[in-house]
C-alpha cells in the first residue's frame, strides 16, 4: 500500500473519529499531574495509569515502571525482526498551574474555545505526546498492525528535571535501543508551518548564596565597616558579562560550535516575526551577544541568565540592615559540544573568584542537561520531513530551539538514537503560565504527521512492508479494531 493512500485513509480516519480523539485528550488534561507538588502525587500516578492503558487500546504491550521519583511509563508493538525501531519520547506530567485565579477558566476543567484546548498540559506535552499515541492506534486500527517497531518512553518528572530517567535509561538500554527518537514536546516556527527541529540548548542551572556576616547589621553602628552580601553579589553578577554580551567565564566559548554560513542562511529564510515576539515578550529592547542576529542567539548561541535574588529587607516600609547573606539563581543555555558540568565548574571557579574579601561563596548545581543535534543529512530528517510537508501540503523549516530536553541529549548518547523533533504546539501557547493552550487542528494534524512518519521512517530505514503479515498479528496478539 502506497504511503500516499495510507495518508488519505488516516485523514478520513482521524476525521471520523475526530470527537473521540478530543474526549479521551480532555480526560488525560484533567489529571493535575503536577509532578513538583507531593500532593499531587497519586495524580501523577494515575497520568501514568492513564498513558499506559490507552497505549495498551492501541495494541501495545505498556508496562509502568517504578522509580525512586514518579513513574516511566514504556510500551512496544509485538517486535518485528529486521525492522527499523522508532522510540516516540514524552513526558505526561506538568507545570504547576498557580496563579490560579489568572486563568480564564480552571487548568484542570479543559475547554475547547475558538479552535483552541485550554487547560494545563495542553501543548506541554500531554497533546502532543497523546497524538503519537493516536497515530500508533489508527495505523493499527486500519492496517492491524505497523511497518516498524515502535517504542514508548513517557515519563513523569520532565518538569522537575527527568532526575531519575537517565539512570532508567541505563538500566532498559538494551530493551529501548532505537534507531530513531521521535520527541514532540516543542513549537513550530508559525502556524501554518511544519517543522522538524534539530537543535535542543544544553541547560547549567546554579543556585549561588554567599555570606559575608554572622548576622544582619544596623547600617548605623557597622555601615561602611563590614562587607555587604547583597551588593557583593551584585557585584560577582555583573562580572559574568562583558559589554558586547558575551559570557565572561574564562574558556566558556572554547567548545561552542560555530554556526557555519549554510546554517546562517537557513536561519535567515525562517518566518520569524522579531516585531511580534517584542510584543508577545513585552520588551522594549532585544540585547544580546554582539555579532549575531536575534534568532541565531536564540537557537544557537549560549546564554547566561539571572533568574532571581534574595537576602536583606524586601518588605513594606524601611528597615536598615546590611544583608548578611544573598541567593541568586542562573543558568546557562548550552549549544552542541559545550560539557553542561564543566561550565558549571567554570561558572563556580570565576564566581570564587572574583568574590570581595570577606565574602564566602556557595555554589550547588540544579540541574544538567546535554545540548543535542541531529545530522540534517540523515535519513530519518529527510523521512520526517516527506511525511511533514504531505501533511501539510507545504515545504518542511528546519529549526533550532533555545529550548532545553535534557533527555534527548541522553536518548542519542545512550540509545544511539538520532532525535527528530516532530513539534506540533505553538510559541504562544502560554507554556507555564495561565491559559496554556493547543490548537484542535495542531492536535489532529498531529496524529495525521505521526502516521505518515512512521510510515515514511519504514521505507527510508529499511524495509518496504507497510502492514503487519498475518503470522506478526497472531505472535503478537494485536488486535483488529477498525472503525472503533
Amino acid at each position: 500500500m502506497s504511503g500516499s493512500s495510507r495518508d488519505d485513509r488516516v485523514e478520513r480516519y482521524v476525521e471520523a473519529q475526530r470527537e473521540r480523539l478530543l474526549a479521551e485528550l480532555l480526560e488525560f488534561l484533567r489529571i493535575p499531574s503536577v509532578s513538583t507538588d507531593p500532593r499531587h502525587a497519586g495524580d501523577v500516578a494515575r497520568a501514568a495509569d492513564f498513558v499506559a492503558e490507552s497505549l495498551r487500546r492501541a495494541g501495545l504491550q505498556a508496562t509502568v515502571h517504578p522509580t525512586a521519583g514518579h513513574p516511566v511509563v514504556t510500551a512496544q508493538t509485538p517486535a518485528r525482526t529486521g525492522a527499523p525501531t522508532v522510540l516516540v519520547y514524552g513526558h505526561y506530567d506538568v507545570q504547576p498551574a498557580e496563579p490560579l485565579d489568572a486563568w480564564t477558566t480552571p487548568p484542570f476543567e479543559p475547554v475547547i474555545d475558538g479552535g483552541r484546548i485550554r487547560a494545563r498540559g495542553a501543548s506541554d506535552d500531554k497533546g502532543q505526546v497523546f497524538a503519537h499515541v493516536k497515530a500508533v492506534e489508527a495505523l493499527r486500527d486500519l492496517d492491524g498492525g505497523w511497518p516498524l517497531n515502535v517504542r514508548f518512553v513517557i515519563e513523569g518528572e520532565e518538569e522537575v528535571g527527568s532526575p531519575h530517567l537517565a539512570e532508567f535509561l541505563r538500566a532498559h538500554r538494551d530493551d529501548l535501543a532505537a534507531d530513531v527518537a521521535l520527541v514532540s514536546d516543542g513549537a513550530m516556527v508559525a502556524r501554518e508551518t511544519p517543522t522538524i527541529t534539530y537543535g535542543l540548548r544544553g541547560l547549567a542551572y546554579l543556585t549561588v548564596r554567599v555570606r559575608a556576616a554572622g548576622r544582619d547589621l544596623h547600617s548605623g553602628a557597622y555601615g561602611g565597616g563590614v562587607p555587604n552580601a547583597l551588593l557583593a553579589l551584585c557585584g560577582m553578577l555583573a562580572s559574568l558579562k562583558d559589554e558586547d554580551g558575551r559570557v565572561a567565564v574564562p574558556g566558556f566559548y572554547d567548545r561552542v560550535r560555530p554556526l557555519d554560513v549554510d546554517e546562517r542562511r537557513r536561519m535567515a529564510a525562517v518566518p520569524f516575526d522579531r516585531e511580534a515576539f517584542v510584543r508577545d515578550a513585552g520588551v522594549s529592547a532585544t540585547p544580546g551577544e554582539v555579532g549575531y542576529q536575534l534568532l541565531e542567539r536564540l537557537w544557537a548561541r549560549p546564554t547566561l541568565d539571572v533568574h532571581g535574588l534574595g537576602g536583606g529587607f524586601v518588605g513594606d516600609g524601611a528597615k536598615t540592615v546590611i544583608p548578611a547573606e544573598g541567593i541568586a539563581k542562573l543558568s546557562c543555555r548550552l549549544v552542541a559540544d559545550q560539557d553542561p558540568r564543566w561550565v558549571a565548574d567554570a561558572v563556580r571557579d570565576h564566581l570564587v573568584r572574583v568574590a570581595p574579601e570577606g565574602v564566602s561563596v556557595e555554589v550547588t548545581v540544579e540541574g544538567l542537561g546535554e545540548a543535542a543535534l541531529a545530522p540534517l543529512d540523515h535519513p530519518a530528517v529527510a523521512a520526517v520531513a516527506r511525511a511533514l510537508e504531505a501533511v501539510w501540503g507545504r515545504p518542511v523549516v528546519y529549526a533550532r530551539t533555545g529550548g532545553s530536553i535534557p533527555v534527548v541529549g541522553e536518548l542519542q548518547r545512550l540509545l544511539g538514537a538520532v532525535p527528530v523533533l516532530l513539534d506540533m504546539g505553538l510559541e504562544d501557547d502560554r507554556l507555564h503560565a495561565p491559559d496554556e493552550k493547543f490548537e484542535v487542528r495542531h492536535y489532529l494534524q498531529g496524529i495525521r504527521a505521526s502516521a505518515a512518519a512512521l510510515g515514511e521512517l519504514a521505507v527510508a530505514l529499511g524495509t518496504d512492508r507497510a502492514v503487519a503479515t498475518a503470522d506478526d498479528r497472531r505472535d503478537g496478539g494485536v488486535r483488529g479494531e477498525a472503525g472503533r
